[in-house]
């Protein structure tokens, strides 16, 4: 880590605010938007896969060229992506141009990787989780306003008038990205960085070949599979199960939202140094899958938000832990390249994720997405129960004060 580079996690953490409060404007309203458009299901699934899948084919190689030539740059390039993408999301007229639009977001999105990336820069390792939880705090209370917000706006119809305001706080997130934030990556370590290839399969093969690391990897990909197939039909289980519309829908995530941030802007770091981060994967996939089950079978919208504890507490604890182990188990000069291998593998989770819970919700049910979530979550747990001890930060070198 350089020293003095502690003052960055401010204006990153606003940077990843106020990017995620514009996507939290367009994540619950998508599946509707399309629908003005006849999209099935199983087409609002697809859609929503193709922004994954486009980060899954390019995430490893803007995290090598962040590796290469700094995280700054490619913050930057792909922040221009996305506002470009969020005005043609505003000025869609069909369901083609909403396809292009999310493929051009996720063709550029690399800035939540790299902003990773850029955390394992400037953070101790045993201070890394609590950056991370910080980080996802950030991401809840971009959901707390984001989805409020884009209720509020798209009232009577009106989608592109969200898309318009998700472009310019996206705008607003490059503006600080430009004028606040130094670089992290110091020349020595990019000068030891070979030229990045857009696909490399060696890389990837030595990546798994850490068993920590590959196992780390495997968690993640069906943990966040979970999660994206809960999240891709959330506002059409919310219009069936309870007669939910925009306004509703955006008001339960912003529910989600304020959870995360009770639990990662301050819980993280005390339940590390307590339990330590690979007991507390294991406990809190637990946690997620019951959530999951149980919320399959909500009749009334006051036991859903009962049944949502478990599965947010769950995930805004998994989410920066895993990241942080990742971090752990990664060579200092490819922190960039395998923290973007992590993305790519939930990006690959996020197109798989919707592909199969869309059809699910079509033709087996309303519970059928969060019953498999649920299932996947067990098996994500199994190969969690492999990682190795110390669980305990107190039997860990790396915790121990100097």
């Amino acid at each position: 880590m350089q020293k003095g580079l502690r003052s960055p996690l401010l204006p990153i953490f606003l940077i990843i605010f106020v990017g995620l409060m514009g996507f939290g404007i367009i994540l619950p309203l998508l599946p509707l938007y399309a629908e003005v458009f006849r999209a099935k299901p199983a087409t609002i699934g697809i859609l929503a896969g193709s922004y994954s899948l486009a980060q899954f084919l390019v995430t490893p190689y803007f995290g090598a060229l962040s590796d290469r030539y700094g995280r700054r740059p490619i913050l930057i390039i792909s922040q221009v992506g996305t506002v470009l993408s969020y005005l043609l999301l505003g000025v869609a007229g069909s369901l083609p141009v909403l396809f292009i639009a999310r493929l051009l977001d996720g063709i550029s999105g690399g800035n939540i990787s790299t902003a990773q990336a850029y955390i394992s820069d400037v953070t101790e390792e045993k201070d890394r989780a609590k950056a991370f939880g910080l980080i996802g705090a950030a991401f809840g209370l971009g959901f707390i306003l984001g989805p409020a917000i884009g209720g509020l706006l798209s009232q009577g119809g009106h989608y592109g008038r969200a898309a318009f305001a998700a472009a310019a706080l996206s705008l607003l997130s490059l503006l600080l990205t430009i004028f606040l934030l130094p670089e992290s990556r110091t020349a020595e370590l990019r000068k030891q960085v070979r030229q990045p290839r857009l696909i490399d399969m060696a890389g990837v093969k030595q990546a798994f070949g850490i068993e920590q690391l590959g196992l780390l990897l495997i968690v993640f990909f069906v943990f966040t599979f979970s999660q994206a197939g809960f999240q891709s039909i959330f506002s059409l289980f919310g219009e069936r199960r309870f007669g939910w519309g925009p306004k509703q829908n955006g008001l339960l995530l912003a529910y989600v939202g304020v959870l995360a941030v009770l639990v990662q802007g301050g819980a993280i770091g005390p339940l590390v140094r307590r339990f330590g981060e690979r007991r507390l994967v294991q406990s809190c996939l637990l946690l997620v899958g019951a959530g999951l089950a149980m919320t399959a079978f909500v009749t009334r919208w006051p036991l859903l938000l009962l049944t949502v504890l478990p599965l947010g507490i769950g995930a805004s604890v998994l989410t920066p832990t895993l990241n942080s182990l990742i971090s752990r188990e990664s060579p200092q000069r490819d922190f960039g390249w395998i923290i973007g291998l992590s993305q790519s593998a939930a990006a690959l989770a996020r197109v798989a994720g919707p592909l199969v819970c869309g059809p699910a919700l079509q033709y087996l049910g309303t519970p059928a997405p969060l019953l498999i979530g649920a299932g996947c979550v067990v098996l994500a747990w199994v190969y969690a129960m492999r990682l190795h001890e110390p669980a305990l930060p107190a039997s860990d070198p790396r915790f121990r004060k100097a």
